[in-house]
């Protein structure tokens, strides 16, 4: 007689996944969970069940989605199909982190949906230089998309105004590849040279005899790992041609050589503008260009990812505080002025803001007079201006509460548009949802 099998039950299934995974029922609660989700998020796995998994893994007595985030769940349960979405949660020690959030619908024995099985993937990077992941909807895909295009060896192009990052994006697609080991070297097109020299920087120069390389060009730099080429369209035709072959068939040929070399490259690159203008305007090969554009990524600029300002502003405070600032906080008054500027520098010109405001500040609190905008910086009374609550007119709006930010009919609008929803509102208004509800309160108590 045959010894029966004893078959695993559910929890020693779910136990045995390598990453944190939870059940959660349409309510938001937490069903069973995995030791490793237990473990991760600081809790017992017993004491998980029945709580809600915004509780335990954003600290939110809310769903994520009423604080701007995109909801796993609640799409799950719209839809009735699996997803992937990127998310910041805090662990167990209070951490916050990246995470890429793995959803799939879980049926019944009469195929209706009934819960949402949900993997967590912790995203680490091994540089605090590296690309920073916002919360906002533009560049939640830009970070999927890095993710996704990361672990083949497709070449990447990316697109995006000057100081969005692009070289951090290039980075941080390395750092989570197979070859993160390996070099990543940056060649900046506009960085001076042409001709010869332009082609001996990338591809390198042999010795008029003997066929010794006597200088390495970025290609056999950047050999088992990531180059990454900037400003592209700066590059001459000549060197488009030969740039195409390493593209295609991996073989790059120096100059003084009679034959190609095999090199083992993978490339990102990266142009301000519309490449198309470049093609019609015949600055930048046809065929180089449809090689490039297998993959694009579209970095937004940060005036539309105003939800990502202030995380990144909270970013570059602790970055220069570990340089020798200590106790320095961004107070609301300082956030309510940075949710109000414009940034034609984009992220580059914010992290130059706050660098600055350190500056002007030294060992005081940071004040909104300490925020020096660009246009004027190079001003003879700039230093004076620092030190004081008027900057200029502008300026003067975003600091007098009384004056700035949106018309009390445009926030009524676009608080009718985001169907009465504040967070959405406020986000859309580039202003606080704090500040939002406070002048809405206002009006109804003037009406």
């Amino acid at each position: 007689m045959r010894k029966k099998i004893r078959e695993p039950n559910c929890q020693q299934l779910i136990d045995s996944f390598p990453d944190p995974f939870v059940v959660i029922d349409r309510n938001y609660t937490i069903v069973t969970a995995n030791r490793r989700y237990a473990k991760h998020y600081g809790a017992q796995a017993g004491d998980l069940i029945g709580r809600r998994c915004h509780e335990v893994s954003h600290h939110l007595d809310s769903p994520c989605s009423q604080h701007g985030e995109h909801c796993p769940l609640e799409e799950l349960f719209r839809t009735g199909e699996p997803g992937q979405v990127m998310h910041v949660h805090y662990d167990g020690e209070g951490n916050a982190e990246q995470v890429q959030i793995n959803a799939t619908p879980l049926f019944d024995d009469q195929g209706k949906l009934q819960f949402m099985g949900e993997t967590i993937i912790p995203v680490r990077t091994r540089s605090t230089e590296t690309f920073v992941v916002g919360m906002s909807d533009g560049m939640q895909l830009v970070a999927k998309q890095a993710q996704r295009v990361a672990a083949t060896r497709t070449t990447v192009l990316v697109v995006g105004e000057s100081g969005t990052g692009k070289e951090c994006l290039a980075r941080y697609i390395h750092e989570q590849s197979d070859r993160s080991e390996g070099p990543f070297v940056v060649f900046d097109c506009a960085g001076g040279g042409n001709g010869e020299e332009l082609e001996r920087r990338l591809f390198g120069q042999l010795a008029p005899e003997g066929g010794e390389l006597i200088a390495q060009g970025v290609f056999q730099q950047a050999d088992g790992g990531t180059l990454f080429i900037d400003e592209l369209c700066e590059l001459p035709k000549s060197s488009q041609i030969r740039l195409l072959r390493a593209l295609e068939c991996g073989e790059i040929k120096p100059l003084g050589a009679t034959d190609y070399f095999r090199v083992d490259v993978r490339v990102i690159v990266a142009s301000v503008g519309d490449m198309r203008e470049q093609v019609e305007s015949g600055a930048l090969r046809k065929d180089l260009y449809y090689r490039l554009s297998a993959f694009p990524i579209q970095l937004p600029p940060l005036r539309e990812r105003r939800k990502d300002i202030l995380p990144l502003a909270q970013h570059f405070l602790k970055q220069l505080r570990e340089g020798g600032q200590t106790g320095v906080e961004l107070t609301p008054a300082m956030a309510e002025v940075l949710l109000g500027h414009h940034y034609p520098g984009n992220v580059r010109e914010l992290r130059n803001l706050i660098e600055r405001a350190l500056i002007y500040a030294a060992d005081e609190p940071l004040r909104p007079e300490h925020l020096v905008f660009d246009h004027l910086l190079f001003a003879e009374d700039a230093d004076r201006l620092a030190r004081r609550p008027v900057l200029d007119e502008s300026t003067r709006k975003l600091v007098d509460r009384r004056g700035s930010g949106p018309s009390p009919e445009e926030m009524l609008q676009v608080l009718e548009e985001c169907g009465g929803h504040r967070g959405k509102a406020a986000q859309r208004l580039g202003i606080s949802e704090r500040t939002l509800y406070r002048r809405l309160k206002k009006l109804r108590a003037i009406d």
